[in-house]
């Protein structure tokens, strides 16, 4: 059970590290956690919409595609350019010892490589937590996700992801709330 502790623990650091790219929009933050439980929360809406997925497939995969940041940090566009990091090695020595290693390092490969319906999915969920992100800073005055709005839409994959990217872009931030609101 130490090596279940240790995930454990390893997967809380994601509480602590920023999301690194809010530094380029001048507005918002996010720890990795935070992004990470809403994409895997996105992806469960998807298995709702999506016939034929294996939801539990997806939402892990959401649920696990940044827990190789807890050794190697959220690096940034900029950052990548300059430095890299052995996300491999990472995913190696977090699962190395755990009696379902496999499982969590096979689901990682799958979401690297992007060949499946279910890793498509799992990436547009990534993007459009993000989207959902630049949304809201836009929505509440921020400028400089219009800029990026567009770049992060083109990553979408799937038919899906830019039906869910678009009904976004076409309600507020805060409508779920307040076209309800009245004192």
């Amino acid at each position: 059970m130490k090596e279940i502790a240790d995930l454990l623990f390893e997967a809380k650091m994601l509480k602590e590290i920023p999301r690194a790219g809010f530094a380029f929009l001048g507005a918002g933050r996010e720890s990795v956690a935070e992004h990470s439980f809403a994409a895997a929360f996105i992806a469960y809406v998807m298995t709702k919409l999506e016939t034929g997925v294996d939801g539990l497939r997806l939402i892990t995969m959401c649920l696990l595609h940044d827990l190789p940041e807890a050794r190697i940090g959220d690096l940034n566009y900029v950052q990548k350019k300059y430095v890299t990091a052995d996300e491999n090695r990472a995913i190696a020595d977090t699962t190395e010892k755990l009696p379902f290693g496999g499982d969590v390092s096979g689901l990682l490969a799958e979401f690297n490589a992007q060949e499946t319906e279910a890793a498509r999915l799992a990436h547009d969920a990534d993007q459009l937590a993000f989207i959902l992100d630049l949304k809201s800073i836009s929505d509440v005055g921020g400028q400089t996700p219009e800029k990026w709005l567009p770049v992060v839409q083109k990553r979408l994959k799937t038919e899906l992801g830019r039906k869910i990217a678009d009904a976004v872009s076409r309600r507020r931030w805060d409508a779920w709330w307040m076209d309800a609101y009245s004192e």
